[in-house]
């Protein structure tokens, strides 16, 4: 069965909209699109390049695939070639023309078309599409999540963990690494059961 990996670039306080641009999602009035840019070194290009090496397709929400389409079909190297030659999914209640090569809507129940997704693809990423993410949390339907986290602090914005988060147990896969500009990168991977308690006033 193939993996279903989550990428996400966030702030210390959980802050994951608009990364990339002013313009990528300024809803809620966000302000501050394109925080990323000035904290961007070649220590998290490299590691997102790494990453993305054994890659064969691409599941998005609309809003993350209009801004992919826009840009990457008219890019140069080796991801641009990648995400221009795999297969691409877009989860979206509405329908309409997608002009990217090998594009599929999914057009139907989506927890369902993400499962069949894994029997079809090895590993299928989902990079932003943070509203999109919300529902692949809260049904779990996700095996690795790489959080890159930057040294700012914005208060306000899309959070990474919105409400419909379930409790769920996560595993670090390997040490965090940290950019000379500050981003530490972070790999889980899905673990069973629910997060347990316990008494730390009782002693052993």
């Amino acid at each position: 069965m193939g993996l279903i990996h989550i990428d996400l670039f966030t702030t210390l306080d959980g802050v994951a909209q608009a990364p990339g641009g002013p313009d990528e999602d300024t809803a809620g009035g966000f302000a501050f699109g394109g925080w990323q840019a000035p904290l961007i070194d070649e220590v998290v290009g490299e590691q997102v390049e790494s990453g993305m090496a054994g890659m064969d397709a691409l599941l998005l929400g609309r809003r993350t695939y209009d801004i992919f389409a826009a840009y990457w079909p008219h890019a140069e190297g080796d991801i641009s070639q990648r995400f221009n030659t795999i297969p691409k999914y877009v989860a979206s209640r509405q329908s309409w023309p997608l002009e990217w090569a090998e594009s599929t809507l999914l057009d139907r129940d989506t927890v369902t078309a993400v499962r069949e997704l894994r029997e079809r693809h090895a590993n299928t990423h989902v990079i932003g599409s943070l509203d999109f993410v919300q529902t692949l949390f809260a049904k779990r339907l996700f095996d690795r999540l790489t959080l890159w986290v930057y040294p700012i602090l914005l208060g306000s914005g899309k959070k990474v963990f919105a409400d419909g988060v379930v409790p769920t147990n996560l595993r670090l896969m390997e040490p965090a690494v940290t950019s000379p500009k500050g981003a530490v990168r972070h790999r889980y991977m899905l673990a069973d059961g629910t997060p347990g308690v316990g008494d730390m006033s009782v002693s052993s």
